[in-house]
């Protein structure tokens, strides 16, 4: 089933902060930059976007409102972009192999007693991000070597 734009830039903005912005993982997987891209965009974006109005309007005439506004509105539209990107990614089935690994390093962290609640059968990139959090959150060094 599909799911509306709305909940997937949700999904998005939740994934963003569930996902450990760890440099170790930005080697592996391309969230650590969308992420960093992202969150960028929402606190200078809106800036940009009011600036190229004032700049248009004053330098330019009201003739040129339109352009300005439309300019604006292409700038404000790129953070959302990022997280309705992040939203379909974290409800992506993981490839095969990272499927593989997922379902490793969720045996490892049982057997040192740490049992996060995430699904084994069908994971998602969503769950991975919980995992991920969950070994940089409880896990000890030792582990995290081990892992990566």
């Amino acid at each position: 089933m599909q799911k509306s734009m709305l909940a997937q830039i949700s999904d998005g903005h939740h994934y963003s902060k569930t996902w450990p912005l760890e440099p170790k993982l930005g080697a592996v997987f391309l969230e650590f930059r969308v992420i960093k891209a992202t969150n960028l965009a929402i606190r200078v974006v809106p800036l940009l976007a009011v600036l190229s109005i004032f700049v248009q309007v004053t330098f330019l005439s009201l003739d040129y409102l339109p352009q300005a506004l439309t300019f604006a509105l292409f700038l404000l539209s790129m953070p959302v972009q990022g997280l309705y990107w992040l939203g379909k990614r974290a409800n992506t089935l993981l490839p095969p192999q990272e499927a593989i690994w997922f379902r490793e390093v969720y045996g490892k962290m049982t057997e040192h007693g740490v049992e996060p609640p995430v699904s084994i059968t069908k994971p998602r990139y969503g769950d991975l991000a919980y995992l991920l959090k969950e070994v940089y959150e409880k896990m000890d060094n030792a582990f995290k070597r081990e892992i990566f």
